[in-house]
């Protein structure tokens, strides 16, 4: 029977000589960035910046949760030239229920950030809400 190692273990398991994995991949801390919106009718040529990732950072997931129902706006959670990096443009209708969201499995695959992103909600569709709250916790691994 083969023994087979994850790309991330690769170097430190099946090794003569070990060398450890970037923190955002592997045994790194995991850390809660967290953007509380007031909801006011934010218009779909909007974004509203969330937080920003350092070099070497990877987010791990997100949880969205709103204290009203988002109705036909779509939200994406992304970058400048991939605003849907992190959560692709849909509809969040779910009241006062956490909500996981996350990177593609690919995106997740690939090397940490090498430079600074910053991360925001772009607003499409229709404008948000006239009044609530929309939180949405990001959890980055890293240094």
């Amino acid at each position: 029977m083969a023994v087979l190692y994850a790309t991330e273990a690769t170097g430190y398991l099946n090794s003569a000589v070990p060398s450890l994995p970037a923190g955002a991949i592997h045994g790194g801390r995991l850390r809660r960035y967290r953007a509380s919106i007031t909801l006011a009718s934010q218009a779909t040529t909007d974004t509203i910046v969330l937080c920003r990732l350092h070099a070497g950072q990877a987010v791990a997931y997100g949880i969205m949760t709103s204290s009203v129902t988002l109705g036909s706006s779509t939200v994406a959670i992304g970058i400048t030239g991939s605003t849907g990096k992190y959560r692709a443009a849909a509809t969040f209708t779910a009241v006062n229920t956490p909500t996981l969201f996350g990177p593609t499995a690919a995106t997740m695959a690939a090397a940490p950030t090498t430079a600074e992103e910053t991360i925001f909600v772009t607003i499409a569709t229709a404008d948000l809400p006239s009044s609530g709250t929309l939180v949405i916790d990001l959890y980055v691994s890293g240094t």
